[in-house]
């Protein structure tokens, strides 16, 4: 087994631990939605229809169902300078899917597992589950995660892209 000067085995990952940045003045988090057609993109609708505010810097991606996520679509968020990433799918036993909002939810809990791997906070990462009917639920859920990746601060990606090259 090769050796570097560090001390760790060649070919091991190091995972870097995210270090919190004081945030730019005027920045603001960039989360991502990726949200069940059946359920909680209805609930974001309702919430609009209702007029309720949550954060505008919460972009929604509407799937079929969240069983369609893929752990890629979250890592390639992040690789885009994404600062949060929530998952939001039907209620337990009510995917219209049978099981997707389950699938998910694994899914998410293995993203969780990846993300310190890359220097990402785990924390930066969340599945909720909701109803259609759910709709002031969807907004406070965007806002929680929303004031939740405000004081983790930016993505350590973003930060890196931030610094001058030497």
């Amino acid at each position: 087994m090769m050796v570097d000067p560090s001390g760790q085995a060649a070919g091991e990952i190091d995972p870097m631990p995210e270090t919190p940045h004081e945030a730019p003045p005027q920045w603001e988090p960039t989360v991502l939605a990726f949200a069940c057609h059946y359920c909680a993109f209805a609930a974001a609708d309702l919430a609009g229809v209702m007029r309720l505010s949550y954060p505008t810097n919460v972009k929604i991606i509407r799937l079929p169902c969240t069983g369609k996520l893929d752990h890629f679509y979250v890592l390639r968020a992040f690789e885009r300078g994404v600062d949060g990433v929530f998952v939001t799918g039907c209620l337990p036993g009510q995917c219209h899917f049978l099981e997707g909002n389950t699938y998910a939810r694994k899914r998410v809990d293995y993203i969780k597992t990846l993300l310190p791997q890359v220097g990402i906070d785990p924390q930066r990462v969340e599945m909720y589950n909701l109803s259609a009917a759910m709709g002031p639920r969807w907004a406070e859920v965007c806002t929680e995660f929303t004031e939740k990746i405000r004081k983790l601060g930016p993505s350590p990606i973003w930060w890196a892209d931030q610094q001058p090259s030497s």
